[in-house]
């Protein structure tokens, strides 16, 4: 029996999956892990539709999510918008 790679875009199938995904994510701190977590919410939802929301070309959007890139805070929240995404402060 052969097993199947786990495909984590696979599972992030609706939009509660995702958000708790990134919610999880966003907890641990991780700043390398929540870029890769946005990217892949981002394939779930489709990359086109979301850099188009976003207002981003899709080679920009490729290049923000590059190993070792350092996108600005700006596209990261513009992302967000177009994922639907709301950050909130807690203390």
């Amino acid at each position: 029996m052969k097993l199947k790679k786990w495909n984590i875009i696979e599972n992030l199938n609706s939009p509660e999956i995702r958000k708790e995904y990134l919610t999880q994510v966003l907890n641990d701190g991780d700043l390398d892990e929540i870029k890769r977590a946005l990217f892949y919410v981002s394939k779930a939802e489709g990359i086109e539709v979301v850099a188009k929301k976003a207002k981003l070309n899709r080679e920009s959007f490729y290049k923000m999510f590059k190993e070792g890139s350092k996108p600005r805070f700006e596209s990261i929240y513009k992302i967000l918008q177009a994922l639907n995404i709301k950050l909130a402060v807690e203390s």
